[in-house]
């Protein structure tokens, strides 16, 4: 005799409102989504990931509490929880910055300079020539390469310069005992807009003591923009790079030129750039 399979009902309430969802809430749930998605990818790499999971695990635990009606446990947890949200824009100061640097900055109204591959690979040439001439002699510097979020108020604490990049032209901005030599210089594109400029120091309290203030400050800025930072240390002449909160040390030439070539080949005109493009190509 054959074994009549039949699907499960469909809950009557599940059905109900399946049937009042329409296009706009489907769009409407994945804007939701993309959103929560990319303030997850935000977050990740920050040490503010680490609150967002204690923060999680103590909602859950709240839900669990009301379920198990142990009502005084569930009265400290929601005032503690109350109490949390109120400081959570005190916790979160630079990560929200960093978001709404971004959201102001960001690729589609950045101001992203457009260089084409033979532009791209002359600057990277240029940094790398220069990097390990300063690493030989064992000169301290700072080289802060703008991507998608602009750094107008990192350049405005310097001296402003706007001159084209070459190796000799770097070597010279890193002279040591000079105005210019303890501060970090800032790249757009294919020029060096800035130099002696200020960049705020980490507060990350696990880094080793190996690292000095070039380090802590390459780390800092990492923390609250995109750039790509590199640091060569005055002590030994070590080459790295910090970016987003992390720093890689001990950088050979191929190492580091593999690691430059990204940040000016993925540049992406803004939206300002795509308009006088397309007229000069009319």
């Amino acid at each position: 005799m054959p074994i009549d399979f039949q699907l499960p009902q469909v809950p009557f309430q599940v059905r109900g409102i399946l049937s009042t969802v329409g296009p706009l809430d489907i769009l409407d749930i994945l804007i939701v989504a993309i959103i929560l998605y990319k303030v997850y990818e935000m977050l990740q790499d920050t040490r503010a990931i680490t609150l967002v999971k204690g923060l999680l695990v103590l909602l859950g635990i709240t839900l669990v509490c009301n379920w198990m009606e142990l009502h005084v446990i569930s009265w400290l947890l929601q005032k503690t929880v109350t109490l949390i949200f109120v400081a959570l824009p005190i916790v979160f100061q630079p990560e929200l910055r960093r978001a709404l640097e971004h959201l102001g900055q960001g690729r589609f109204l950045g101001n992203a300079v457009l260089l084409d591959d033979e532009q791209a690979r002359s600057v990277v040439h240029e940094l790398v020539r220069a990097v390990r001439t300063l690493a030989s002699t064992k000169t301290g510097a700072l080289l802060v390469i703008e991507r998608n979020m602009g750094l107008n108020d990192i350049s405005a604490t310097g001296i402003q310069i706007d001159g084209l990049i070459t190796a000799e032209f770097l070597l010279n901005v890193f002279i040591p005992n000079t105005p210019l030599h303890d501060g970090a210089a800032v790249i757009r594109g294919n020029r060096l807009i800035a130099a002696g400029c200020l960049l705020p120091l980490t507060e990350n309290r696990t880094l080793s003591t190996e690292l000095g203030t070039r380090h802590r400050a390459a780390i800092g800025l990492s923390e609250q923009c995109d750039a790509l930072i590199v640091v060569v240390s005055e002590e030994t002449g070590t080459i790295s790079i910090a970016e987003n909160g992390h720093i890689m040390r001990h950088l050979d030439k191929e190492t580091l030129q593999a690691m430059l070539e990204p940040a000016f080949s993925s540049m992406k005109p803004g939206f300002r750039e795509m308009v006088e493009n397309w007229r000069k190509k009319k």
